[in-house]
């Protein structure tokens, strides 16, 4: 086993992390580019510091680790790691408070986080370039929201402007909590619709609130028994000029470790052609990746018929 260097003032530039009031990711080790720390990634979520471990970490790595952070992050309240290598990813407390949920902000935005209920903690940090170029390109549109998650997406859109978010799940409750994340954010709930649906059975409910001048899709890479991306992206692809007004745009997102950029073009090429290629969306300069193609993958077309 590669010794794990816990020496992380040579990664993270602490003075700049403790300075913001703004959730950020302040140490990608799952990117591969530090030896030995592959399984790990830190995140400041004011006032808790969380560290992501998937595989099992040392106790003395974590309380040297612990220590850092604290001596250099005055602001932080609470040290706290996600065991992701164990059955249901418990969180653990390693120094301060039991800090379960919280406000955090992005953008000048609030979403709700919790730490210790799910798995994930209802934001995606490596998003957050995408969540701001919704915002600046939202004024008077109205989107379509699919793989919504908590919404962070249309807290953004209609923060830019947005005349409507039709944002659409097949997770009930990760739709309640992105109804609070509006009402976090004071947003007139009669611009944005929430509805359960499982997007490959019910496209004819998509279809019935368009046609949307922007549609965001963020799928899930795999779920037992609802989505395989590497199958089904193709299913929404094709559909784009049933839902998309000429000229709409479309943000496509891939999470995929084993799919790169071109098997987001090789779709659009196969199934809707009448998409033009906009611009790539690269995730904020933390998300290094050692292997091109192996991180967040966001691209962006218009539909031109």
């Amino acid at each position: 086993m590669l010794k794990m260097n816990s020496n992380l003032s040579s990664y993270i530039n602490f003075s700049l992390a403790n300075d913001s009031t703004e959730c950020q990711r302040l140490f990608h080790g799952r990117g591969h580019t530090y030896e030995g720390l592959e399984h790990i990634n830190i995140d400041w979520l004011p006032p808790v510091v969380l560290i992501t471990s998937y595989r099992e970490s040392s106790e003395q790595w974590l309380q040297d680790v612990t220590r850092q952070i604290l001596d250099n992050m005055p602001a932080c309240q609470s040290v706290q790691v996600q065991h992701r290598n164990l059955p249901l990813a418990p969180f653990e407390v390693l120094s301060g408070k039991k800090i379960t949920e919280l406000e955090v902000i992005e953008h000048g935005l609030k979403y709700h986080v919790e730490l210790g209920r799910w798995q994930n903690i209802g934001i995606f940090l490596d998003m957050s370039n995408g969540r701001r170029w919704v915002m600046d390109n939202a004024q008077g549109k109205k989107i379509l929201n699919l793989f919504s998650f908590t919404c962070p997406f249309s807290v953004a859109a209609l923060a830019g402007g947005a005349s409507h978010v039709f944002n659409v799940d097949n997770n009930s409750g990760v739709l309640t909590r992105g109804r609070e994340n509006h009402r976090l954010n004071n947003i007139d709930m009669r611009s944005v619709s929430f509805d359960k649906i499982d997007i490959f059975k019910s496209f004819g409910r998509l279809k019935k609130h368009g046609p949307y001048d922007l549609m965001i899709s963020d799928p899930p890479s795999f779920q037992q028994g609802s989505v395989n991306i590497k199958r089904d992206y193709s299913k929404i692809v094709r559909r784009i000029p049933l839902l998309i007004q000429p000229g709409g745009k479309i943000m496509l997102c891939l999470n995929s470790t084993e799919l790169t950029e071109g098997f987001l073009y090789d779709l659009i090429n196969e199934e809707c052609p009448d998409c033009q290629f906009v611009e790539a969306i690269k995730p904020p300069a933390v998300f290094k990746e050692a292997v091109q193609g192996k991180g967040l993958k966001v691209l962006v077309f218009e539909y031109q018929p």
